[in-house]
């Protein structure tokens, strides 16, 4: 009686790939859950959750992201400086509208991987640019159709 072995992957098999994502005019959560996805490799057959085994992750447009409903005017962003009374709080509109749109997304996305040390490893997998542009060429980053995937994935309003 032959037992068959659980596969797990070790740093030799693991190949990271890198893709790039559009995120003009694509629903911020369901972007972002896609996105955190791939970042860990649950996409991959391969996948061992003890592992950094996903890929290289560059998305595009961050400033276009969609919130849907009234999300983009109430939700709001807490942090706390450390000092007494320190709770600072800025919504999501005037993150998107102010200098750096690509916060919101990788607020997003890191919210979705795992707090610890391998979380912190994938998000550094993560390279979001508020224009269309990246210095990510020489890569040669495939394109992922988020948009084809689930028709929910852009805001019909």
């Amino acid at each position: 009686m032959s037992m068959q072995k659980t596969y797990i992957a070790t740093p030799a098999d693991i190949e990271k790939g890198w893709i790039v994502v559009d995120a003009e005019g694509l629903v911020l959560g369901r972007l972002a859950s896609i996105i955190a996805m791939r970042l860990r490799g649950k996409h991959k057959p391969s996948y061992t959750p003890n592992m950094d085994c996903g890929d290289n992750v560059i998305v595009v447009n961050a400033e276009k992201v969609l919130l849907k409903g009234n999300k983009r005017s109430t939700k709001t962003y807490y942090w706390h400086t450390g000092y007494p009374g320190g709770i600072k709080s800025r919504t999501a509109d005037k993150i998107l509208d102010g200098a750096h749109p690509e916060r919101v997304i990788i607020k997003a996305v890191e919210r979705m991987i795992p707090r610890g040390p391998l979380g912190r490893r994938c998000m550094k997998h993560l390279h979001v640019y508020a224009g269309a542009s990246h210095p990510h060429e020489a890569q040669q980053p495939a394109s992922l159709d988020v948009a084809s995937m689930n028709s929910k994935n852009t805001a019909r309003m």
